[in-house]
């Protein structure tokens, strides 16, 4: 017999955990794994097993959560999203224990053989560095238990889907003397508008201003509607513009995407993917950090001056390079600030090429990747045996055309972008290690027998400076990131994040920053843990819609033997579950052994 092997990755909300049981090839009635937490989730902090969500009955009858001893873990990894903020620094005991049996009645757990792992949780910040994801997983369970908890409150909603997301920025402003930034968008008034209004220091902001074109006036007007710009920003501006707050507009750009804050007190930069609106704390799954950093606050603040008196592309294209940090204690920072000249593709070529040389794993979350070079890298590192998994936003149809609706999509590229998304498609159904959210509220497949209703979308425009014209939808957009993970299960990790869509819109017309973040473990495994948790939650929807389309709606019950209930029910035989994870090559088998290590 030998011991379970096992990994965790943490993040200041989360654990991930990757485990193995060597024995599982040889052993037919292996079903899964039982994981204790010590403390557990209660008051009393006695040890409890974490819970599965479906078990081995039909999911309508017998539905979850059920303690993994009770329903084991039939995947090589978890997660333990029952973090507090309470918890961070905290050290957690996870006992994970193979489960060997024909059936409920009839369960092993196989003590000898288990794994303990002592795992301790992140701060926010650690190494000088703050990082901030948000759940943003409207269509999940939790979040409907939480909506009928509470009763539809939007402000404990917010809370829950924001993570922490929403402190950050309020803490830089607080007390502080001078700062500066470039945001597009600022509209939220539930966190960002008020820490504004009590900032007693000075702040000089480039905000995106797009004032519609007479063209656009003139059809506007032939079709008896409004003219259409991009002016979200200026109901803030008015309201918070003082002799100590400054505002310049920023025009004469495709798009200027920053989302920053230099504090010139602490020395310390905040940036991500996350526009400053309620939408983007909440629903869009997005991300922060804080760095303190003299070099880097001093590299975004020439930035916000270069952009203060609004030049044109060509101007701050010459300025495109990549800059060094090094005053960042064990961790190797580059920054690039982007528009660059036509074709010339600094920054995206420095991405290509550290996905290019790849050890073991790739992963990718963003909203719209479309350059094709990336993408092609991206997907050759998985046909070349490494970890590769992809999150988007959505995944086109060729033989459908799809209109995009958020102007951050950067989706204009000609024909080798649109070639790529078509491949991106035909992955994401043959090899599915792509996926999008899209495939929640699709039409074709209902939500899982046993499983809550999902929804797509979530409207908190009431706490917005800018809500959508009366009739108009709020785009559903929930996966906002812009970040790409290599060899995040390595000793020798490399992180690109910000605010570039990876496209040609981000590379020649958007101004925009990219961040490399090289020999940070502990971040690249909050990244990886991160993720996942998204990841997973997209795809079991998938799975499930593929498999089901065009069937019988969820709400007609079938037996535990029926086809809609067996996808969402725990197996009796190891090959039922984990045939594909002893199959060298696939997806399973290549990530089982590498998140282990």
């Amino acid at each position: 017999m030998a011991n379970v092997r096992a990994k965790s990755y943490t993040s200041p909300t989360l654990v991930f955990l990757a485990f193995d049981w060597p024995d599982g090839p040889n052993t037919p009635d292996f079903l899964g794994f039982a994981i204790e937490r010590d403390p557990g989730f209660g008051k009393s902090g006695k040890p409890q097993f974490l819970f599965n969500k479906i078990g081995f009955g039909d999911p309508v009858k017998d539905p979850g959560p059920h303690p993994s001893n009770k329903a084991p873990i039939q995947k090589f990894h978890w997660w333990d999203s029952g973090i507090n903020s309470a918890d961070r620094g905290k050290t957690f005991h996870y006992t994970i224990t193979p489960v060997r049996g024909t059936g409920p009645d009839d369960l092993k757990l196989v003590s000898a053989d288990a794994k303990k792992l002592a795992v301790k949780l992140p701060q926010e910040e650690e190494g000088g560095i703050g990082t901030y994801f948000n759940r943003a997983v409207v269509s999940s369970q939790s979040f409907d238990d939480l909506v009928k908890k509470t009763k539809d409150n939007p402000e404990k909603e917010m809370d829950w889907l924001a993570n922490g997301l929403q402190n950050p920025i309020p803490r830089l402003l607080d007390g502080t003397k001078r700062v500066a930034g470039a945001i597009y968008h600022l509209t939220d008034n539930r966190w960002v508008v008020p820490a504004f209004k009590k900032l007693k220091g000075t702040s000089s902001m480039v905000f995106h201003l797009k004032q519609p074109s007479a063209k656009a006036k003139a059809n506007a007007k032939a079709k008896g509607k409004k003219p259409t710009g991009d002016t979200a920003d200026l109901p803030a501006v008015k309201l918070l513009t003082t002799a100590k707050r400054t505002f310049d507009k920023r025009t004469k750009t495709n798009i200027m995407h920053h989302k920053f804050i230099v504090d010139f007190d602490k020395d310390v930069v905040l940036m991500g993917s996350t526009n400053f609106t309620p939408e983007a704390f909440t629903i869009q799954a997005n991300l922060l950090h804080t760095i303190r950093s003299k070099q880097l606050a001093g590299f975004y603040a020439d930035r916000q001056r270069l952009l203060q008196p609004d030049p044109t592309k060509g101007e701050t294209a010459k300025q495109a390079k990549w800059l060094a940090v090094t005053d960042v204690p064990g961790t190797k920072i580059r920054v690039f600030f982007s528009p660059e000249p036509k074709n010339q593709r600094q920054s995206i070529n420095a991405v290509v090429d550290a996905v290019k040389h790849a050890k073991s794993s790739v992963l990718f979350c963003m909203f719209s990747p479309t350059d094709k070079d990336l993408l092609g890298a991206i997907m050759k590192s998985g046909d070349q045996g490494k970890m590769m998994f992809g999150l988007l936003n959505s995944i086109v149809d060729p033989t459908k055309k799809k209109k995009v609706e958020d102007p951050d999509a950067a989706m204009t590229d000609p024909s080798p972008s649109q070639q790529i998304l078509t491949e991106i498609f035909h992955r994401s159904q043959d090899k599915r290690d792509i996926v999008s959210f899209a495939f929640f509220g699709d039409k074709t497949a209902k939500a899982p027998v046993g499983f809550l209703p999902e929804l797509q979308t979530k409207d908190f425009s009431a706490f917005s400076l800018s809500p959508p014209a009366k009739g108009n939808k709020i785009p559903t957009v929930h996966i906002h990131h812009k970040f790409i993970v290599i060899d995040a299960d390595t000793n020798s990790p490399t992180i690109y994040t910000g605010s570039a869509n990876m496209s040609k819109n981000s590379v020649e017309n958007n101004d925009e920053n990219l961040l490399e973040i090289k020999g940070n473990t502990q971040l690249a495994q909050a990244y990886l843990a991160e993720f996942f948790r998204l990841y997973e939650h997209y795809r079991a929807r998938a799975l499930w819609n593929r498999r089901h389309a065009n069937k019988a709606p969820a709400s007609k019950k079938k037996s535990a033997k029926g086809q809609l209930t067996d996808s969402f029910r725990l197996k009796t035989k190891r090959d039922l579950w984990a045939r594909a994870a002893y199959q060298k090559g696939t997806l399973d088998f290549i990530s089982r052994q590498t998140l282990v290590g």
